[in-house]
């Protein structure tokens, strides 16, 4: 680079920035900014005769004035001006004012192109490196069309000098960030990549950081760099600290250039050449043999460079995944950080040996640093190393050291940061169903967890128990009397009750025979919770309770009166509301055979991936959403139909009704068509039809409309009423004590009603209970409607 002259020093500068340095406030501030700016004005509009200097100077204070945040709207042809001088300094301002306030879509940028072109054919490596430095900071697709041809072939030309070649590598790199696909290296591929034997490091280490990005995008067209790269690190870790002076750190020769050289080689599989491959073995050895020696400065910066090389070598290795000796080598220099006084070098020693634990040759050497990692879990007081040890527990699980590991998790999570509760107890729910081999465990292990981190414990995780718990006929009766007794401590997580009413409720009766957990013991204990749960969770207590009716007969009165209280027939909330009158209208009329079957026990979940592994892959990263995260949701939607809702079971199917075909309906209320009843002898389903109807069942020419209003106890809308002429909807809301209904009057003629009235009344005793209120209007596409 040039010197700068003594005259370059621009006084006036100085002196400006001086002055904003001494302003007592803002106002001050800006009163000497506007002065200056109209000074500035003044003289690109009257002199025309402006030297270099001047612009130069007057430029800079335009700079600075917009890096002190204020907007800047003139100058730039000024500065697009000194792109022309042939004066390094007058020239740097020119490109540094383009690049910090040029936008991409200026009307100079056609004019900067030209001048940019011309430097770049000047063969001057000085005007060479500043334009391609300005192409690199603006980066913009103009510039990429324009030059993306250009630069390639200066950094391969023979002529070029090293600085030029570096600047030429870093910002086609910038180019291809960009734009990639306007940077087409086509011919100029093989030799980009020779470029890797260049005798200059400095070129080596800019090219390589081309080549890698380009590698990641198009491996095949870059494979033979594989060998050269080899090559070049062999030649680095062999050599001496005295071999490299100008590019040796603290003794450790070109530590860079050697972790990009690793870092490339992990963008492709093991060499296929044997030499090629046994001399990279032969580097990875080394590297892992100078990590054993002591060191040669106690300098930060030496085990800083010397570490950051041993980890890269690390990653390739277990990239490769096909050397075991160095598998087990990398494990055991690893477990040596695990207590190093660095909490830095402890950090990313247990996240590589998260990845060593998936690898069948290096999984038993992992295993071997189960204490000190169980030590580092309790004892780490940076929180993040802390969810490292954490997931290295989990990686380095298998059937021999589950239990171990689960009940350490469990014992931490007591005292767990609340950052990491979540995934812990998803981990060790994982844990626990995919190491159990005796079911039990895994009963007692959740419900341990609920109870130590129930407020973390998410809906997943205690479907996929119960789901567990009914597909396994072995752990049914242990899983009913395990829970009985967690519901009798004093203080009881939501979660445990919604697993207690869930599980006592489909299998209460295998512990009914022991008088301590007698079906009115067992009822009372869950309705003892009651009054302290969420809605949702009463909404499934409910659903318990009636399937208690059909499981012990001699509870039904007790259940009934639970139901009639006005707490329950009249709650505030619709959900209760409806299934309390529901449950106790189909108590109280259903027969014995008709309450077996819909309320029969839930039958065995289809097997498919946990959805609390489809949970945590959905935690560990953003872009992990996929299909099998999807299904996951699938899953954890269809738990929770057995779930909340899952002691309902076919008690709604009262609302189905048959209906005409969908192009009768003209309202588009009426649901989809059901199944035709049959004039044989009642089975299951006709038997469900009849549960809400005190009379005979209708016969088969009875009309759709006919079953009157009791379809709507459980239905907010439908067809009310239906001939030739009209068709009559319903719609209803309700929010607490409020209700609001739409009756919707549709002719199915094609001549107009005449004086069509409707009247609104309510009956008996109603009137006094009931304030009412209706309005009508009309619509084009039904005639009339009123609400009331």
């Amino acid at each position: 680079m040039p010197a700068v002259s003594k005259g370059d020093g621009m006084r006036g500068l100085a002196v400006f920035i001086s002055d904003i340095r001494n302003c007592k406030s803002k106002e001050a501030e800006i009163k000497r900014i506007n002065k200056e700016l109209a000074n500035i004005r003044s003289k690109f509009k009257g002199d025309k005769a402006l030297d270099g200097y001047s612009k130069k100077k007057y430029v800079c204070k335009l700079l600075f004035i917009f890096l002190l945040g204020h907007d800047i709207d003139f100058g730039h042809m000024e500065a697009v001006n000194l792109l022309s001088s042939n004066k390094y300094t007058e020239k740097q301002i020119g490109y540094l004012f383009i690049s910090v306030l040029v936008n991409s879509n200026s009307e100079l940028i056609r004019l900067i192109n030209n001048a940019i072109k011309n430097d770049l054919s000047s063969r001057n490596p000085t005007f060479m490196c500043l334009a391609l430095h300005c192409i690199a900071n603006v980066g913009s697709r103009e510039m990429a069309e324009a030059f993306a041809g250009e630069i390639p072939r200066i950094l391969v030309a023979g002529d070029t000098m090293d600085s030029v070649k570096q600047s030429a590598a870093l910002c086609l790199l910038r180019l291809y960030k960009t734009c990639p696909d306007l940077v087409l290296m086509g011919e100029w591929t093989s030799r980009v990549v020779h470029l890797l034997n260049d005798q200059h490091m400095g070129v080596v280490t800019a090219a390589i950081s081309l080549i890698t990005c380009l590698s990641q995008k198009n491996p095949d067209e870059f494979k033979t760099c594989v060998s050269l790269a080899v090559s070049r690190l062999s030649r680095i870790v062999s050599s001496a600290s005295t071999d490299l002076q100008d590019y040796t750190y603290y003794f450790v020769p070109a530590p860079w250039l050697s972790c990009k050289l690793l870092r490339l080689l992990q963008c492709y599989p093991p060499p296929e050449d044997g030499a090629v491959k046994g001399r990279l073995v032969e580097c990875l050895e080394t590297i892992l043999n100078k990590a054993q020696e002591p060191p040669k400065s106690k300098k930060v910066q030496h085990s800083n460079a010397k570490n950051a090389i041993l980890f890269e070598a690390i990653a390739l290795i277990i990239h490769y995944d096909s050397e075991p000796n160095l598998l087990v080598r990398a494990c055991n220099q690893l477990g040596q950080f695990l207590q190093h006084r660095e909490t830095n070098l402890r950090y990313l020693a247990l996240e590589s040996m998260c990845t060593l634990a998936s690898s069948e040759f290096s999984h038993e050497a992992v295993k071997t640093h189960i204490e000190t990692v169980i030590n580092a879990l309790k004892t780490e007081r940076d929180v993040s190393v802390r969810q490292r040890a954490a997931d290295l527990l989990y990686a380095m699980c298998d059937r021999s050291n589950a239990k171990q590991i689960v009940a350490e998790m469990l014992s931490y999570l007591e005292t767990a940061d609340y950052s990491i509760r979540e995934e812990m107890v998803l981990k060790v729910a994982i844990l626990a169903e995919k190491y159990a081999v005796d079911y039990s465990w895994y009963v007692d292990t959740i419900l341990n967890l609920i109870r130590i981190a129930g407020d973390y414990v998410s809906e997943e995780v205690w479907y996929r128990v119960i789901q567990i718990v009914i597909n396994r006929d072995d752990v049914q009766g242990y899983a009913a009397k395990t829970v009985f007794e967690a519901l009798q401590a004093p203080a009881c997580h939501e979660n445990m009750v919604k697993v207690g009413g869930y599980i006592l409720g489909e299998f209460g009766n295998l512990i009914a025979g022991d008088p301590r957990s007698s079906p009115l013991v067992q009822f009372n204990l869950l309705h003892s919770k009651f009054h302290l749960c969420s809605v949702p969770t009463r909404a499934l207590l409910l659903s318990a309770y009636i399937k208690f009716i059909n499981l012990f007969p001699e509870t039904k009165s007790t259940i009934q009166e639970v139901l009639r209280c006005d707490s329950q027939i009249r709650n505030s909330d619709v959900e209760l509301q409806q299934r309390a009158v529901e449950y106790l209208k189909l108590s109280s009329i259903a027969s014995t055979d008709v309450l077996a079957t819909v309320l029969e026990e839930m039958p065995p979940f289809p097997e498919r991936e946990s959805s609390i592994l489809a949970k945590l892959k959905k935690k560990k990263g953003p872009g992990a959403v996929s299909n099998e995260l999807e299904d996951g949701k699938r899953e954890g939607g269809e738990l929770n139909g057995g779930g909340e809702r899952a002691a309902d079971t076919t008690a709604m199917a009262a609302s189905n009704a048959s209906t005409p075909s969908p192009s009768a309906d003209l309202l588009g209320l009426r649901p989809g068509p059901a199944a035709p009843v049959s004039s044989g002898p009642p089975c299951a389903g006709s038997l469900l039809v009849d549960v809400f109807s005190e009379g005979p069942s209708p016969g088969p020419n009875v009309g759709a409309n006919d079953d009157g209003f009791l379809r709507f106890v459980c239905k907010n809308n439908g067809v009310l009423f239906e001939n030739q002429l009209l068709q009559i909807g319903i719609k209803s809301e309700y929010r607490q004590n409020l209700g609001r209904m739409y009756l919707f009057y549709g002719n199915k003629t094609s001549v107009q009603f005449v004086s069509f009235v409707t009247t609104v009344t309510c009956p008996g005793e109603l009137g006094s209970h009931i304030l009412l209120s209706s309005q009508f209007s009309c619509q084009l596409f039904i005639g009339l409607k009123t609400m009331d």
